[in-house]
C-alpha cells in the first residue's frame, strides 16, 4: 500500500474558517511553514456559512486534536468571542485572525496589520510621514490601520460603509499617533501617497473596483489585501498606470511565520 509521510494519526489539526473559503492560500503556505519547523501538522480549509458560525465553531473547538484556527472573511471580528485571552493587537483592534489552544484556554491574536507592514518593509517601502488612504475597516482593515498607526504616517484617510468602524480607528490613531492627521471621507486619491484596499470588493470573480476610478498617478503605491485572485481589478489598473503594487500574497507571507510562532506558543 502506498503511504504518505506528512499525515498520520498523530497529525495535529489546524483550520482556516471563512465564507467563502476557496479564495484562501493559507492551507498550502501555512502547512509548508509548519513542515519546515518541523511540525506534524496540517492546515485545512473549513467552509462555515455565516449563519452557522455560532453553532458550528464551539462544537468544532471540542476536537481534541485541533490546536488552532485562522479566520478570514467575514469572521475576524465575530471570532473574538471565542478567545479566553487576547494579544496586544487583538485588544487594540477588537478582532482576531488566529486562535491557538494553550492548555485549557484559547488565545486570540490578529496578524494582518503586522503582515502588511512587513510586506512593505521587505519592498523597502515605509508608511512614516506618508499620506495614506485605507478602504475597509473590518477585521483585516482595522488590524492594518492599527499597525500603520505605529509607523506614524502624516495623514490617514479612512472609509468604510460602517462609519462607526472608521471612527473607532480614528480614535486609535489619536492615541497611538497623535501627530497623524485623520480624515473620514469617501475614497479619494487626491494628495495620497499610498492606497490600501482592505475590503472584499474584487475578490474571486468580482470584477468591480473598490471605488469608481479610471486612472491612478504612477507615483501612487497600491496595496490590495485580497489574496485570490492575486491580480485583483485594482492591482491590474494600478499596474497599467505604472504604479508600484504590493499584493495580498506578500502580506500573507509577512504574517505566516508569526502565525506559526503563535501556534507554537512563542507569542
Amino acid at each position: 500500500m502506498e503511504q504518505v509521510e506528512f499525515l498520520n494519526g498523530k497529525t495535529r489539526l489546524y483550520g482556516i474558517v471563512g465564507d467563502p473559503i476557496e479564495q484562501v492560500r493559507s492551507p498550502e503556505m501555512v502547512t509548508w511553514e509548519m513542515h519546515q519547523r518541523p511540525m506534524n501538522a496540517v492546515l485545512v480549509p473549513m467552509h462555515v456559512r455565516e449563519q452557522d458560525f455560532d453553532d458550528v465553531l464551539p462544537r468544532l473547538m471540542q476536537l481534541h486534536n485541533l490546536d488552532g484556527l485562522i479566520f478570514t472573511i467575514p469572521f475576524k471580528a465575530k471570532a473574538i468571542v471565542l478567545a479566553q485571552a487576547l494579544g496586544a493587537q487583538a485588544l487594540q483592534v477588537g478582532a482576531i485572525n488566529a486562535l491557538a489552544r494553550r492548555g485549557d484556554q484559547w488565545h486570540g491574536e490578529i496578524f494582518d496589520g503586522l503582515g502588511c507592514v512587513e510586506s512593505f518593509r521587505r519592498r523597502g517601502l515605509s508608511f512614516k510621514d506618508k499620506r495614506v488612504m485605507l478602504i475597509g475597516q473590518g477585521g483585516a482593515g482595522s488590524a492594518i490601520g492599527a499597525a500603520i498607526a505605529a509607523e506614524h504616517p502624516a495623514l490617514i484617510r479612512l472609509f468604510d460603509q460602517d462609519t462607526e468602524r472608521s471612527e473607532r480607528l480614528a480614535d486609535l490613531f489619536g492615541r497611538v499617533s497623535p501627530d497623524t492627521r485623520v480624515e473620514i471621507s469617501p475614497p479619494s486619491i487626491d494628495g495620497i501617497d499610498i492606497l490600501l484596499n482592505a475590503c472584499p470588493v474584487g475578490m474571486l470573480d468580482d470584477a468591480r473596483l473598490p471605488f469608481p476610478v479610471s486612472t491612478l498617478p504612477s507615483s501612487l503605491i497600491v496595496f490590495d489585501a485580497i489574496v485570490k485572485p492575486e491580480q485583483t481589478p485594482l492591482l491590474a489598473l494600478a499596474q497599467s498606470c505604472g504604479c508600484t503594487v504590493v499584493r495580498g500574497r506578500e502580506m500573507m507571507l509577512g504574517q505566516i511565520s508569526k502565525i506559526v510562532d503563535f501556534f507554537n506558543g512563542q507569542n
